[in-house]
């Protein structure tokens, strides 16, 4: 059985989509990071939740806060995109649920009504929607650098607060020259898949 996605389309958002290392100086505009989000937040999440918090890092005196929490291999991927998109966990996202979840507006208090249990929850949801993030950048054309190598307490201090939890940080951008390193081997189907 085939695929129903267009195989250009799937090239795009998977076979040759690759972690971009640099980048053109090409901005990425807001309507087009509006356009990312309008499409990916159709992503399912347990409770619809939506627990994903972006802060996009434009200026020059906002990437060099950032800069100096990156790794020292990431810092000048970082220092050079065009937008950085710092994603980030909402552990009060039960705020949010009864607008999110009309019909079981109780789920906040039922289930989240515990930090341990919103931090466990945002923490999973907020990363799928991290992952539907990454292909909406791709859809959008663009090219996505998503990276973990920083410091974590320093970012959340430096953008966030206490009920936030950064999980990564993404250059976005057109990617620039020399963009891609050589594609890793994957896993196959057979490593990865068991029937019972």
């Amino acid at each position: 059985m085939s695929l129903v996605l267009d195989p250009a389309a799937q090239d795009l958002l998977f076979r040759e989509a690759r972690t971009a290392n640099t980048f053109t100086d090409e901005p990425v505009t807001d309507e087009q990071i509006q356009a990312i989000y309008d499409l990916v937040k159709f992503g399912p999440t347990a409770f619809n939740q939506s627990p994903l918090r972006v802060v996009l890092v434009r200026s020059a005196e906002g990437r060099e806060r950032l800069v100096q929490h990156m790794a020292e291999g990431n810092r000048p991927k970082t220092a050079t995109a065009p937008l950085v998109a710092i994603l980030a966990a909402d552990n009060e996202f039960h705020e949010e649920l009864p607008a999110l979840l009309p019909h079981f507006p109780q789920a906040k208090d039922l289930f989240f009504s515990e930090r341990p249990a919103r931090e466990s929850a945002a923490g999973l949801n907020a990363a799928l929607q991290a992952a539907y993030f990454i292909i909406g950048v791709r859809a959008a054309g663009l090219a996505a650098g998503p990276m973990t190598g920083y410091d974590p307490a320093g970012i959340q201090k430096e953008f966030l607060d206490g009920d936030h939890t950064p999980l990564m940080v993404v250059n976005i951008g057109k990617p620039g020259e020399d963009a891609w390193f050589p594609r890793s081997p994957r896993l196959s189907f057979d490593e990865v898949v068991t029937t019972v």
